[in-house]
């Protein structure tokens, strides 16, 4: 779709707005540096090679066990010793046996979700406990694609000071990897949350980034109608419901949790 894939040109430019903004936090905040969750993926990837460039970052890669592959822990290894950041490596198998020891009613077959959410919780804990004990800001690996869709797990990697990639579609993620450097065995890899063994992005949810990225961008970014979108990318009537529907479903995901306004009650009493 015309517009979805970036000029060599813009490319510079959200580069340097990327950088600029992430300066711009850590100076705000008057903190050292950043947090990045490292997870051999190619967001986290993508915001660490950014956030290098001009602050002071520190990597924590968070695997648990029973579902990670060793093979995104050594890939995750390998990039903060490109970049040179001084990372660490945290086993969280111990502290998730134990959340889920606590409520032994119900297993991960009759709830695989709930407690798949656990483990980027614990993460986000994680996170924030490295980043409270050496003073920095928590920056955030999700993108436009997965924001919209409600990708994320609230409170979970959703919990993070910045989102720098956050207003990139998956498929300018994919052009921004190439564009700063992001080794290509770690940009082709089939995106993955990592929340259960072979669990992919695209198997989950039930489409590929590629059609997904377009049906997106010509909604929210172009303002075309269904039939516009439907010219423009071949997506059924199904899938682009089922698209919209997820979009509007996960909108408490993308803001802050409801007030109850008292002062409006309070101003009625007296009307």
């Amino acid at each position: 779709m015309k517009g979805l894939m970036l000029s060599k040109d813009e490319l510079v430019k959200c580069e340097n707005a990327i950088e600029e903004a992430i300066v711009k936090i850590v100076e705000m905040s008057k903190t050292n540096g950043a947090i990045v969750a490292l997870s051999g993926g190619i967001d986290s990837s993508l915001v660490a090679t950014l956030a290098t460039r001009v602050v002071d970052v520190y990597g924590l890669i968070l695997p648990d066990p029973s579902t990670s592959d060793p093979g995104d822990v050594r890939d995750a290894e390998d990039l903060a010793n490109s970049l040179g950041i001084d990372y660490e490596v945290i086993d969280i198998g111990g502290i998730l046996k134990a959340i889920y020891a606590a409520r032994p009613k119900l297993g991960p077959r009759e709830c695989k979700i709930a407690y798949a959410n656990v483990k980027p919780r614990v993460r986000m804990v994680m996170n924030y406990f490295a980043a409270n004990l050496d003073g920095r800001v928590v920056l955030g690996t999700g993108n436009k694609t997965e924001l919209l869709m409600g990708y994320f797990t609230k409170y979970g990697d959703g919990g993070v000071d910045m989102l720098p990639i956050g207003d990139l579609y998956k498929t300018r993620v994919w052009q921004m990897a190439r564009h700063v450097g992001v080794p290509e065995k770690i940009i082709k890899k089939p995106p993955s949350a990592g929340l259960w063994k072979g669990q992919t992005d695209e198997e989950e949810m039930g489409i590929r980034y590629e059609l997904l990225d377009k049906v997106l961008y010509g909604v929210f970014d172009l303002g075309l109608t269904y039939e516009e979108v439907e010219k423009a990318t071949g997506v059924d009537d199904a899938t682009f419901t089922r698209i919209m529907e997820r979009v509007r479903d996960n909108e408490h995901k993308r803001n802050m949790p409801p007030i109850v306004d008292i002062e409006a009650v309070l101003r009625s009493c007296h009307s």
